[in-house]
């Protein structure tokens, strides 16, 4: 026996050169000689020389340069298998090592034969070769990928053994196996996904492994795989996805949720609809499930959801699930959390980790990310369900986190309709339940808040509106913003008007705080930011004329429901008498004179002015008129909606010395048919008293005489003729000699009588203000629209 022949011992040089053959057959015929060589040595409990076979078909020829070596080796090596029987668990290691580096041979038919002898180790070892799983379960992986049809049939014949080899184990390692599964659900193979996902379905259907511990580290993976080309897998993964949820869904208590939150977070953002629309409903079922453990992952959710509430009915399933998230998630934020600061509140927070969620939330905000929260779970009192640990972890509610977020959806110009009255009921949610909080982020959120009033949608103006009446009137608001009231700087740049000295208390005899604390809802108490809000709102009708004419009167009636029409009334009014742009404050003063004399949100305020009984009401009158001097028939309708005739007589005799346009007119003619509306009916009732009423009488007589031959000039004549009487109008000397009020038909309170004398006195500086301004504007050569009509 030559050398050669020796290192193959104890094989017979019969047996090596049928191993050697290129013919099956006679490969065959070796595998029987050697599986009865090997049952001879296990009769012997000869284990070195077990070892010695299995060795030399490893090495020489499973292992071999030449295939047919290799074939040889395979088929040999698994013969070792079948003749050791039970006892094969033994040497497992080296049975199974040589067959696996062969998965790797570039010749297929080799790849097939390696298979097959895997495949009758693997059925003689049974549960033996569970310690080895993850070697094969990589190997198997790399097989299902394979082009080669021959291969794959044979792997699958493979992979269904060692499937019924775990399905009836109790002893299969999952902590080991995680990390290989991890790793290889990444795959972009479709039969290796594929591969994947019928084994997350077996091990999810046996009783005695709980794969849901480890859920979210193959949560992002099985997502990815969701969004597969393949319908097939496409339908397995929405099936295994099913799985875990209906699981989650049993088992709450056991479920790591704030481990997932970030990772629904991102695939909620997914341009697959199939992908968005089922981490949706994940995220819905999570917010619902887990509660306040959700809060921390907020701005994420936020930023995830917001953008969703905006599709059109091509994505409607995603548009509602989203709806319901984004309700579930605001119900989650209590008025417990205005009571601490994040940094005092998670007592069990680790050190620099609110930081880091800080952090996070930024990030999401730039990058439209999901990462707001770190991965801890936390788990609240408030929570669903109780958590498996008897210690109750504190969540934190990270408001610069999400308060970021609205503020960046009401930048984003392209952000839908519905998108933007989320984030606007988002916010004034917050401004309810955590009002103190809030107060800190007022000033960088107040600009856009005031830019949203251009928005072309009624309805965000609306809860646009409610945001900023809210801000304008919480008792948060006086607190963090007290003594902010003199300072006309909230921000740089952002205030043009100059802020008057608060308007002078009315003396109605309680202290401010007191009347603070009696204020009912529909009185609600103003704070520092109310004034802000009136200058900053002004200032936003100035430089947006459009939106004056179009949208003014809306906003304002808006303000009047939802605020103190008199506060209202009566801090506009006084901006506006220190406003320096004349023409502005003429068209304003038009404005809320219109809303005034029209809208029936102000009835009350009118029954006020129309009485002045009330000190509150002659300092409300006084406060307007100086303001609506700015426009002198504005001035004259105040008169007759307060029956101050006397005065408005006197006003329109000045109107002689005033430069009569065409816009002048109109203002007249827009009197005309308002004297004419149910809001003026108490005054022309009042014609019937031809004697108590002189002034009344001539003033409209004034009016007449300063209308043209027009439609208004006939409306008011015929008005005038109905008067009875008429002879009686000679004694308006007597009766203004016998009047000490100057009223007229009503008696002023005897107590602080107003002085029109002062009063006259402003309305003819005021019109001299205008007088030069148009002078200086002509001398520039700019168009004023003087059409004169006489």
């Amino acid at each position: 026996m030559n050398p050669a022949e020796k290192d193959f011992s104890p094989l017979t040089p019969s047996i090596v050169r049928a191993l050697n053959d290129k013919l099956y057959e006679k490969r065959k015929v070796a595998a029987l000689e050697i599986e009865k060589l090997v049952r001879e040595f296990v009769a012997q409990n000869s284990t070195a020389q077990i070892k010695h076979v299995i060795l030399v078909l490893s090495q020489e020829f499973a292992l071999s340069q030449h295939p047919h070596s290799r074939k040889g080796g395979l088929i040999g090596l698994a013969a070792c298998s079948i003749a050791l029987g039970k006892d094969s668990g033994l040497y497992l290691k080296e049975l199974i090592e040589p067959v696996l580096t062969c998965f790797n041979d570039a010749d297929s038919r080799l790849r097939y034969y390696a298979c097959e002898a895997l495949y009758n180790i693997v059925k003689v070892a049974r549960g033996s070769v569970l310690p080895h799983f993850n070697v094969l379960f990589d190997g198997l992986s790399k097989l299902a990928a394979d082009p080669d049809p021959n291969v794959k049939s044979g792997s699958e014949l493979l992979d269904r053994l060692l499937k019924d080899i775990v399905t009836e184990s109790n002893k299969f390692d999952l902590v080991s196996f995680i990390p290989l599964l991890r790793e290889r659900i990444y795959s972009n193979n479709q039969y290796a996904r594929q591969f994947i996902i019928s084994w997350i379905l077996v091990l999810e259907s046996v009783p005695d492994i709980n794969l849901l511990d480890y859920l979210p580290e193959i949560l992002d993976g099985l997502f990815q795989i969701l969004g597969d080309n393949s319908k097939e897998i496409r339908k397995m993964c929405e099936v295994a996805l099913g799985e875990f949820l209906k699981e989650i869904k049993k088992n709450p208590s056991s479920v790591k949720f704030a481990e997932m939150a970030n990772i629904l977070v991102i695939h909620c953002q997914a341009s697959d609809d199939l992908i968005q629309l089922t981490a949706m409903c994940w995220m819905r079922e999570f917010i619902q499930l887990a509660g306040r453990v959700m809060l921390p992952y907020s701005s994420g959710i936020l930023t995830a959801v917001l953008p969703c509430l905006s599709y059109d009915d091509r994505k409607k399933s995603i548009k509602e699930v989203a709806n319901v998230c984004n309700q579930s998630l605001m119900k989650l934020v209590i008025p417990e959390d205005d009571e601490a600061d994040e940094g005092k509140q998670a007592v069990t927070v680790l050190p620099g980790e609110a930081d880091h969620e800080e952090a996070l939330a930024k990030q999401a905000v730039v990058s439209g990310g999901s990462l707001d929260a770190s991965g801890d779970s936390n788990f609240s009192n408030n929570s669903v369900f109780m958590p498996a640990s008897t210690e109750r972890i504190q969540v934190t509610l990270n408001l610069d986190g999400i308060v970021q977020v609205l503020d960046c959806h009401l930048h984003d110009a392209s952000a839908g309709m519905m998108t933007r009255i989320a984030v606007l009921k988002w916010l004034y949610h917050l401004y309810i339940k955590t009002p103190r909080k809030m107060f800190r982020h007022t000033d960088s959120l107040f600009p856009i808040l005031l830019k949203t009033l251009s928005d072309e949608s009624d309805e965000v103006i609306l809860k646009d509106l409610e945001v900023l009446a809210e801000i304008a009137s919480s008792p948060a608001g006086q607190t963090e913003g007290q003594g902010t009231h003199d300072t006309p700087n909230v921000r740089s740049g952002q205030l043009e008007l100059a802020l008057p000295a608060p308007a002078k208390t009315n003396q109605s005899g309680s202290s401010g705080a007191k009347g603070a604390l009696e204020c009912s809802p529909s009185t609600p108490t103003m704070n520092s930011y109310f004034y802000k809000f009136m200058i900053n709102l002004l200032k936003r009708f100035s430089s947006e004329r459009k939106l004056l004419e179009m949208r003014g009167a809306f906003i304002i009636r808006q303000l009047c429901l939802l605020l103190n029409a008199e506060n209202i009334f009566h801090s506009m009014a006084d901006i506006l008498l220190r406003e320096e742009d004349l023409k502005f404050a003429s068209t304003m003063v038009h404005t809320l004179n219109t809303i005034l004399l029209t809208s029936s949100e102000l009835f009350q305020l009118r029954n006020q002015l129309k009485d002045l009984k009330t000190l509150e009401s002659r300092n409300l009158f006084c406060c307007l008129y100086r303001s609506w001097c700015h426009n002198p028939v504005t001035t004259v309708s105040l008169c007759f909606l307060t029956q101050n005739y006397k005065h408005a007589y006197d006003l329109i005799q000045k109107f002689g010395d005033l430069e009569v346009t065409v816009d002048f007119l109109i203002e007249v003619d827009k009197l005309v048919q308002l004297i004419e509306c149910p809001i003026f009916t108490y005054l022309r009732l009042q014609l019937l008293d031809v004697k108590s009423n002189p002034y009344l009488i001539k003033a409209l007589y004034g009016l007449l005489m300063l209308l043209p031959q027009s439609s208004a000039f006939q409306l008011l004549s015929h008005r005038l003729q109905c008067v009875p009487n008429p002879e009686l109008m000679q004694a308006a000397a007597a009766a203004a000699d016998s009047s000490k009020t100057g009223l007229g038909f009503k008696k002023a309170a005897t107590n602080t009588p107003i002085d029109y004398a002062e009063l006259l006195q402003h309305f003819e500086k005021v019109q001299d203000k205008h007088l030069q301004v148009r002078h200086q504007r002509a001398a520039r050569g700019e168009n004023l629209d003087r059409r004169a009509v006489f």
